[in-house]
């Protein structure tokens, strides 16, 4: 068993036409999930800022805020610029780009996304559903901007050679495994790219947590690439402690 876990992708709050859990410390302490990284889902369903808003008011240091973000000309992006992003201090945040309507790799997401990366301190990492885009985009995304810090959730593993090839084109790049469910589909992505570019996470709880907190305890790696995908994979892409 990983001496840490730490969820890199969960939601807290209402999920519209279905009756889930809106709190998700219980399944943590069910699952020995130390901590989690939360986007509330207000921000994904409906209006960004009521739901970054109703993120920070949890108020729970078990409970990681990753906000959502909406690049776009004056009037049409939340929040209003990208040092009110970086005001917020958090270590990463949540780009929609299918949900809210804008073009990830268009010159003002690029223009924002530089900004959050220009200060003297690590702007935020970002994290993107890979259902919202493709991995051409986020390869160009990554070409373009080859600081920037990225996480792709919900890869699934029916696009596995399409995401290896990102990876091997963009470093800068990790992958959550959560939907990585076929047998051996992390072990082939340890064995190419390293455990440290791989990051626990469920989407939980739209998606299932069951399956790949049981996953995480019968990888067949090494002790250490388990860890590294329970925690220290994500500590690094953070920039410290998750």
């Amino acid at each position: 068993m990983p001496k840490l876990i730490v969820d890199a992708h969960r939601l807290a709050g209402p999920v519209p036409f279905d009756d889930l859990p809106v709190d998700p410390r219980p399944d943590l302490d069910r699952l020995g999930i130390a901590r989690a990284l939360v986007t509330h889902t207000l921000s994904l369903y409906s209006d960004a800022e009521a739901g970054n808003d109703a993120l920070f008011a949890l108020g729970d240091p078990r409970l990681v805020p990753v906000p959502v973000v909406v690049p776009g000309v004056p009037g049409a992006c939340a929040p209003a610029t990208p040092d009110a992003v970086r005001a917020w201090g958090v270590r990463m945040v949540r780009l929609c780009p299918e949900r809210h309507r804008f073009d990830l790799t268009g010159p003002v997401a690029l223009r924002w996304l530089a900004a959050l990366g220009a200060g003297a301190a690590p702007g935020p990492a970002v994290a993107v559903d890979l259902d919202e885009t493709s991995t051409a985009q986020l390869r160009t995304l990554a070409e373009r901007l080859p600081g920037l810090r990225i996480l792709v959730l919900n890869p699934g593993y029916r696009r596995l050679r399409a995401l290896a090839e990102l990876m091997a084109e963009a470093p800068g790049v990790r992958v959550e495994t959560g939907t990585v469910n076929t047998q051996g589909g992390v072990e082939w992505l340890a064995e190419r790219f390293g455990a440290e570019r791989l990051v626990f996470g469920t989407g939980a709880p739209v998606a299932d947590d069951c399956g790949p907190r049981f996953l995480l305890d019968h990888l067949g790696l090494t002790p250490r690439e388990t860890d590294l995908i329970a925690a220290g994979s994500l500590e690094r892409l953070l920039g410290g402690r998750p």
